[in-house]
């Protein structure tokens, strides 16, 4: 009797100590879930607020009594945030729709065929990561100057058309696709491209989502290849935009105006974000598992 309530006693202890650590584990990831979304409110805060309203705070206020919206129609009709918008939807769509065109092929290529120097060509290709981005954006910078290519979209696009570490993302994923599969195709006479499409991308979905939904988010944030490549305004994307707005449209005092382009640009990076954040966590757990 007496050594099961001691059984008892320490379940209890074991219990309440588990709520104490889960208790103080929600603690910490609220606070810092706060510490992290707490500069996106004050942006979106800064937006709604009238310039002469956040100029005459001599304490920040952390609530706008008096809120408008007249900073977001300022940042469409006195600068064209919109052409920004046009000119990085363009871009981005472009861009990642040759990328995904060129890594798919090269993943499958070094997963399942067998060809002369595969392995040495993979090793090379491994190699490239180690390069300094800021060597292959010199070198970039050159070729393109070179090809007359500047301030024109196919200057922007022709640099990011292939990413060596999501070939080796799909590789890896390709890879996890059971062989027999493969055999039983070419027994009943597939071809290799119709494996890909009927059976590799199907069955690797989520993680080829996945690397999407991050080529989009690069192409949207891209600033230091187009600041370089484009001074002409027409091609502008909304990061250049925005440092456009800031010397020469709304002025650097006008945070108001500012923190509102800026919301205005994020917005459709965290609607993503919201939309696709499933099939994101879906495509990085498939890769954190083997087998």
């Amino acid at each position: 009797m007496a050594k099961n309530q001691d059984i008892i006693k320490l379940e209890r202890t074991a219990r309440t100590k588990s709520a104490i650590f889960k208790t103080l584990m929600y603690i910490f990831l609220a606070f810092w879930g706060v510490v992290v979304l707490f500069p996106f409110y004050w942006m979106v805060l800064s937006s709604i607020k009238s310039y002469a309203s956040y100029m005459g705070e001599r304490l920040p206020r952390f609530i706008a009594t008096d809120p408008t919206f007249e900073n977001y129609i300022n940042a469409f009709t006195q600068v064209p945030l919109a052409k920004y918008f046009l000119n990085t939807l363009i871009f981005t769509l472009i861009t990642t729709a040759l990328m995904m065109l060129v890594i798919v092929f090269a993943a499958y290529a070094f997963a399942r065929l067998d060809f002369k120097g595969k392995s040495l060509l993979f090793i090379g290709f491994l190699a490239l990561m180690m390069i300094p981005n800021e060597l292959v954006i010199i070198t970039n910078f050159v070729t393109i100057t070179n090809m007359n290519l500047r301030n024109t979209f196919l200057g922007l696009i022709l640099p990011s058309v292939t990413s060596v570490f999501y070939i080796y993302l799909l590789k890896e994923n390709f890879e996890q696709v059971p062989d027999e599969l493969y055999y039983a195709a070419k027994v009943d006479g597939t071809s290799d491209l119709k494996y890909l499409f009927k059976v590799m991308i199907p069955v690797c979905r989520p993680t080829i989502i996945t690397v999407i939904i991050l080529k989009v988010i690069e192409c949207w944030n891209s600033y230091v290849w187009p600041r370089l490549i484009t001074d002409d305004a027409n091609y502008f994307l909304v990061s250049n935009g925005i440092q456009e707005i800031r010397e020469n449209g709304f002025g650097r005092d006008n945070i108001p105006a500012m923190m509102a382009a800026v919301v205005a640009v994020s917005l459709p990076l965290i609607i993503l974000f919201l939309v696709f954040r499933n099939k994101i966590m879906e495509g990085v757990s498939r890769e954190g598992t083997k087998g």
